[in-house]
């Protein structure tokens, strides 16, 4: 009997050295997080590395298309490219404009405004460029000038169109009710309030400076002040009435001016 036990706790100990060795689950574990340290490794000496391979330059060009954003219509928004000093830039497809940044404005004026209430009325002039006479204007301060009457009038405050004539003047080029000629604008308006600024240029856009003034008092009554950056000014295309064009050797020359 002694020895039949001897030769069962033999052959099961026999057994047992001869089936393959199964690893602990944290043997396993440790095993698959150096893999992926490994892996990862990898990726990063990848994308460390300088790109020259052509595979590689139209997947990093997948990669940054599928991260832009795409507007309304579904197309990809791509960032815009600021304008060099000069001015020119390569125009880009972006969905700000002026108004955008007079909005902006017209909030902080409204936030820091006193004594305007929607009983005093308010006209709005150009901007003027603050390096000149104070009589000279361009574009971005004109259109500067409709915006903020659309945003005003959004907050019901009273703007008085200055501009408005007493009769609507009919031409072949087209039926008008405003006119730039004092002779046919009323001499007395009732303005309370006069919001007016100026347009400072800077690298890389203008300085936009607003402030309400009492039309009696000139007292300063709200303020505000915005970047407008280059290629949202460069946006605003002069028509061929308002461009400056001189002949030259028979050839019409138009300039944009500043």
């Amino acid at each position: 009997m002694k020895y039949f036990m001897i030769i069962i706790f033999v052959t099961l100990i026999c057994g047992c050295s001869s089936m393959p060795s199964i690893p602990f689950v944290s043997d396993m574990l440790s095993d698959s997080d150096d893999d992926a340290d490994e892996r990862n490794n990898q990726e990063l000496n990848i994308s460390n590395a300088p790109v020259t391979d052509p595979d590689v330059l139209s997947t990093s060009d997948t990669i940054l298309q599928s991260n832009m954003q795409a507007d309304a219509f579904g197309a990809l928004r791509r960032p815009p490219i600021m304008s060099k000093s000069s001015g020119s830039y390569a125009s880009m497809p972006f969905v700000n404009h002026v108004g955008d940044y007079v909005r902006d404005m017209a909030q902080d004026l409204v936030a820091n405004m006193e004594y305007v209430t929607e009983r005093t009325p308010v006209a709005i002039t150009n901007f003027v460029l603050i390096d000149s006479d104070l009589k000279e204007t361009n574009l971005l301060g004109k259109q500067m000038t409709e915006s903020f009457i659309h945003e005003f009038h959004k907050f019901r405050m009273p703007v008085v169109e200055y501009k408005a004539t007493d009769f609507i003047t009919v031409a072949e080029t087209g039926d008008f009710f405003l006119s730039r000629n004092y002779l046919d604008l009323s001499p007395s308006t009732p303005i309370q309030y006069v919001l007016t600024g100026t347009l400072t240029k800077h690298q890389g856009g203008y300085i936009a400076n607003a402030k309400m003034l009492g039309m009696q008092s000139k007292v300063v009554v709200a303020s505000a002040q915005s970047f407008i950056p280059y290629y949202i000014v460069d946006a605003l295309i002069p028509s061929s009435s308002s461009r400056q064009s001189e002949v030259v050797d028979g050839v019409s020359i138009i300039s944009s001016g500043g």
